[in-house]
């Protein structure tokens, strides 16, 4: 498929193409996911960073969980999280985390955090300490984590997640690599290739995961390059998603990209390897993330 790209225009950019639109959630379930997440004082990725598909997740009964507070030490283009200085890991977090799994009966949890470059661990201690205290309430369930590039301490944190090995080790890309100044400040690009790789290396049949996101700029010569680079590096598992802007003060949306070319990009995926992908408009990172995607 070749590229045909317009400049999006501003009135464009407002009105959200018809594949875009989502329902607003009603569901029981939602209520009830809501309701639990809320009542044991837990964050979320899904409010948070104002995902679209909090009302398709929360009433299937499933949630990101965001651990070691919600204020970032980054400032990333694309991300509504608040950035600033945050405050000490909370001790009692893995405890009511282990709470929300037994009450929402959860097979499968996907648990993330903020850049935490405060931390001389980046936080690996404390995804470590969330994962044993539930496995220990919770024998049955499946991890998914989905890291920061772990600045300054990749083998230290790694080290520390031996004790602790998720059925699947996420960190994003996020986007290509020209886009990093933009759109990931603070991000290295190469970084974040090499503890996936990294992850690989460490800990063997562990699934390694990544996402990006379409529609800041990128070319498709640049997105095919990233799933070669991710490849190489022995990345398993893809998701690719369409970027929304999150909030007044973050980067416009410079393309939305149809489900056509999504689906273009999925089969190219599986074409280079990947063993899981979803590639749609409204892909994230841990969208469907208990679910087979390969067919």
């Amino acid at each position: 498929m070749t590229e045909d790209r317009k400049p999006i225009t501003d009135d464009e950019r407002r009105k959200l193409p018809p594949w875009l639109h989502r329902p607003l959630p009603a569901s029981e379930v939602f209520h009830r996911t809501e309701q639990v997440i809320s009542s044991l004082g837990l964050q979320t990725i899904c409010n948070k960073a104002n995902c679209p598909n909090r009302g398709e997740c929360w009433s299937r009964g499933t949630a990101t969980v965001l651990i070691l507070g919600n204020v970032c030490t980054r400032h990333c283009g694309f991300c509504s999280v608040a950035t600033g200085r945050p405050a000490l890991p909370d001790p009692t977090e893995p405890t009511r985390m282990a709470k929300m799994a037994k009450q929402l009966v959860l097979k499968y949890l996907v648990i993330t955090s903020v850049n935490r470059d405060d931390l001389p661990d980046g936080g690996a201690e404390h995804f470590r300490n969330c994962i044993n205290i539930i496995r220990q309430q919770c024998p049955d369930i499946k991890f998914e984590i989905l890291t920061p590039d772990f600045r300054n301490c990749q083998t230290r944190a790694l080290e520390i997640l031996r004790d602790a090995l998720p059925f699947v080790f996420g960190h994003n890309v996020e986007t290509v690599s020209s886009l990093y100044p933009l759109a990931r400040t603070g991000g290295n690009y190469q970084r974040s290739l090499n503890l996936l790789k990294l992850a690989k290396e460490y800990y063997g049949n562990v699934q390694t995961k990544s996402s990006i996101m379409l529609g800041l700029g990128e070319t498709d010569a640049e997105v095919e390059q990233v799933l070669k680079d991710l490849r190489n590096v022995g990345c398993d598992r893809i998701t690719i998603g369409q970027y929304l802007k999150p909030s007044k003060n973050s980067l416009d949306v410079a393309e939305y990209i149809p489900p056509s070319k999504f689906d273009w990009w999925k089969q190219k995926a599986l074409h280079l390897g990947f063993s899981w992908v979803i590639s749609a408009p409204y892909a994230r990172n841990s969208y469907l993330a208990e679910q087979d995607a390969t067919s």
